[in-house]
């Protein structure tokens, strides 16, 4: 995985953003018809990973963000979700948790707590050790 691909230079980025933006109507969309699976799933499809433009990353956060907080029903959700999105999942739990933000916060360790008994700590470790794919 690590250098299969390259970078994206900061000239793709703008086609990035309009992207996100796309999705993130769609998933305001999904949240509007509490379709939230959808929404989590659209949210975390096609992330920028392979980018280092900063604008990028914190637009895709975001739009995970808006769909991670719209979560009630956290067991439903995982049971839900294909285990695919697990780790991506986790590495956006990680950046929830570095914003400080209360609210955030909260929700991201109490999915963290589910996500962490149903895809096990292999889903920590291999989140921890990517340094390639940082959300």
């Amino acid at each position: 995985m690590a250098g299969a691909k390259e970078f994206v230079e900061a000239d793709n980025a703008e086609a990035i953003i309009t992207r996100i933006e796309h999705k993130a109507r769609k998933i305001e969309s999904l949240l509007k018809q509490y379709k939230l699976v959808e929404a989590l799933k659209t949210a975390l499809d096609g992330s920028p990973p392979m980018t280092r433009d900063e604008r990028c990353k914190s637009a895709n956060w975001i739009v995970v963000h808006r769909a991670i907080m719209a979560i009630k029903d956290i067991d439903g959700i995982l049971s839900s979700l294909d285990p695919e999105y697990y780790d991506i999942l986790m590495k956006y739990l990680y950046r929830g948790l570095s914003t400080g933000d209360c609210p955030t916060c909260e929700q991201c360790l109490r999915i963290h707590e589910k996500l962490r008994e149903r895809a096990g700590l292999g889903c920590i470790l291999r989140c921890l050790a990517d340094t390639v794919n940082t959300s």
